[in-house]
C-alpha cells in the first residue's frame, strides 16, 4: 500500500481527482439530509480535504501542483456570472439607484465592523489591517491588506472565514430577517460573503445568484477606494 501511495502522490491529477470527488461527495451527503446550513458541501469539502493532507502529511504547495486547475477554471466561473445578470437586465435597471446606495453603505460596515469588533476583543494592528478587507474576494482582499500594511496570508483565511459564515447562515438570516426579493438576498450575501456566498445565492435562486456575483464584483472596487478614506477615523 505505500508503495502504491507514493506512486499515486507523484500523479499530478490525484489531488484534481480528489477535490472533485470529496466535493460531488458532500453534495451527496447535504442532498440526503435536505441541504442544512451547517452540512454545506464547500464546508465539508474543505474539511475532508485538509483532514486528508493532515493524514497524508501533504505539503499544500504539493496538492496545488495537482488542484491548480480548479483555481484556473475561477476567472472563466467569474466571468460567467455575468450571464445570470444579463437575464436579469429589466430587474437590474429598476434597482440601479439603491443598489449603489446599498453597494456603499455596505463596503463601508464591512470594512467597520470589523476592525471595531477587532478593537474591542483586542487584536493588535497587524490583524486589524488584515481584517479589514475580509469581505472582499480573495486576491482583491490581499493586494488592499497588503497595500495598507496587513498581512495577506491572513487576509485570505479570515476571507474564508468570512465566506464560509455567510454561506452557512445568510439563508437564515434573510428569511429572519423577511427579505423576500431575490436580488436583494442574492446582493446581500454578495456584498458580505464574496465568491462562497455567490455560490450559495445561485443554489438558492438565479436571480439572487446574479445579483450576488454584480455585488461581488463591485465591493471589491468600492472597497478598494473607501479603505483609505476610512483607515484614519477607525484609528489604523
Amino acid at each position: 500500500m505505500y508503495h502504491i501511495w507514493v506512486y499515486l502522490a507523484e500523479t499530478p491529477l490525484l489531488w484534481l481527482t480528489a477535490t472533485i470527488g470529496v466535493y460531488q461527495l458532500a453534495s451527496l451527503v447535504a442532498r440526503r439530509f435536505g441541504s442544512p446550513p451547517l452540512l454545506n458541501p464547500v464546508l465539508l469539502a474543505i474539511i475532508v480535504l485538509v483532514l486528508l493532507l493532515l493524514a497524508t502529511d501533504t505539503p499544500y504547495a504539493t496538492y496545488f501542483d495537482g488542484a491548480q486547475f480548479v483555481h484556473f477554471l475561477l476567472g472563466p466561473a467569474t466571468v460567467a456570472l455575468a450571464i445570470p445578470l444579463y437575464h436579469a437586465e429589466r430587474k437590474l435597471r429598476q434597482v440601479l439607484l439603491p443598489g449603489l446606495a446599498a453597494l456603499c453603505a455596505g463596503a463601508a460596515v464591512g470594512i467597520a465592523t470589523g476592525v471595531l469588533l477587532g478593537r474591542l476583543v483586542g487584536l493588535n494592528e497587524l490583524v486589524l489591517r488584515s481584517l479589514a478587507p475580509r469581505s472582499v474576494t480573495s486576491p482583491i482582499a490581499m493586494g488592499i491588506a497588503d497595500g495598507i500594511g496587513g498581512l495577506p496570508s491572513l487576509t485570505a483565511v479570515l476571507v474564508i472565514l468570512t465566506g464560509m459564515t455567510g454561506a452557512v447562515c445568510a439563508k437564515e438570516v434573510l428569511d429572519l430577517c423577511r427579505f423576500r426579493d431575490q436580488s436583494v438576498r442574492g446582493f446581500a450575501l454578495g456584498l458580505s460573503s464574496h465568491g462562497l456566498g455567490t455560490a450559495r445565492a445561485l443554489q438558492l435562486h438565479p436571480e439572487a445568484g446574479a445579483f450576488a456575483g454584480l455585488a461581488m464584483g463591485l465591493n471589491g472596487a468600492m472597497t478598494a477606494l473607501l479603505m483609505p478614506w476610512l483607515l484614519e477615523p477607525l484609528g489604523l
